[in-house]
């Protein structure tokens, strides 16, 4: 039952879908439905993935590990970063060869989520 701002991804081919309007049909790719990933929000490991959140003059900037860059190797780096800032949706793509933090110049908000999607270990994500 898909639901606004909902994240897919295919376990066949890889695609990832974000739901912009979910109307509740289920998400289908390559004939499989598609699989739901949750944002983690708590680490576990040396590497570090949920996204930190620091509000700047500007805006905000986001970044993968507080006091260490999550590694950004060809084998395993983050793809992308986004914030949700009210029913507002920024978005940042990354390649292996990026810092893994984003600078997003855009009004102050209540409420912010950092969402960001790490090849090898998914989905993760932050509210402020």
């Amino acid at each position: 039952m898909t639901k606004n701002l909902e994240i897919y991804r295919c376990n066949r081919c890889g695609n990832i879908v974000e739901v912009i309007k979910g109307n509740g049909a289920p998400m289908v790719c390559c004939g499989e439905k598609m699989e739901l990933l949750q944002g983690q929000t708590a680490d576990t490991s040396v590497e570090k993935h949920v996204p930190f959140i620091e509000e700047i003059e500007e805006g905000y900037k986001v970044r993968i590990g507080e006091n260490q860059n999550h590694p950004m190797m060809e084998k395993h780096y983050i793809q992308w970063v986004e914030l949700i800032v009210g029913s507002r949706i920024y978005r940042k793509e990354f390649t292996h060869n990026d810092i893994p933090e984003v600078t997003f110049k855009v009004e102050k908000a209540d409420k912010v989520v950092a969402r960001e999607y790490c090849n090898l270990h998914g989905l993760w994500e932050k509210k402020s």
